[in-house]
């Protein structure tokens, strides 16, 4: 993924409301940016960072520039809007880049499936009939050059464990794929000292079939893009 138009650099001054970080520009102005980012950004959001945002010509919008990626004070890149993960894997699928999904020809985004009434970020097929279902989960926080999901207590993670452990119990495939956003990060675990719940239903889903991949993204001011495969280890 390009950035077209490029990225514009400034200063990180604080982040604030979930949705919003103000921002010192190299003219010294100061701006708003919008942070498509829900989660809790640790290590992501330092005061004094680089961020790298882009910006929007839409009239509708009251924050026209988004903050897109965290340049850290030790050269790590981070791509901090969540919104990215799913484009990223999706241009996997596209050009058949993951080896285990690479019959598959067909995809659907968004799809509601469940018991509990969920969307799953994809559900892929062949003209053979078969199916994979797949859940994107995109990976900030690094520990000791290990990536930890989730940053925080996610219901909403664990609510989608569940149903991808519903999925294997019918015989289809199901896939959690957490696309890896942060350079420093070499191998993910799931983070049991966060969400010991998440962890615990992680490990489950594994035993009963879910299977897991990890991707790790290069990350530049000027492109985005998922390239190297990484362990995920317990």
């Amino acid at each position: 993924m390009e950035f077209i138009p490029p990225l514009q650099p400034a200063q990180l001054i604080k982040r604030y409301k979930r949705f919003l970080a103000d921002v010192r520009l190299p003219n010294g102005e100061i701006t708003t940016l919008h942070c498509a980012n829900t989660g809790a950004m640790t290590g992501c959001a330092t005061p004094g960072d680089t961020v790298w945002y882009s910006f929007s010509s839409s009239k509708t919008r009251k924050y026209p520039c988004s903050w897109e990626l965290t340049q850290t004070a030790n050269d790590h890149w981070i791509g901090v809007n969540t919104l990215r993960a799913n484009q990223l894997v999706e241009e996997l699928i596209e050009h058949r880049k993951i080896p285990s999904l690479s019959h598959f020809t067909h995809w659907q985004r968004e799809v509601r499936f469940g018991d509990e009434k969920s969307r799953i970020d994809f559900v892929l097929s062949n003209k053979d009939g078969e199916q994979c279902y797949l859940e994107v989960k995109s990976v900030t926080l690094l520990e000791n050059s290990s990536g930890y999901f989730p940053d925080t207590i996610t219901l909403r993670g664990q609510k989608h464990l569940r149903e991808l452990m519903s999925i294997v119990k019918q015989g289809k495939r199901a896939v959690l794929f957490f696309a890896v956003l942060h350079t420093g990060i070499t191998q993910v675990r799931a983070a049991q000292h966060l969400d010991p719940a998440y962890a615990h239903l992680l490990y489950e889903a594994i035993e009963l079939g879910v299977e897991v991949i990890a991707y790790r993204a290069q990350v530049t001011h000027q492109q985005l893009t998922l390239v190297d495969p990484i362990p995920f280890t317990k």
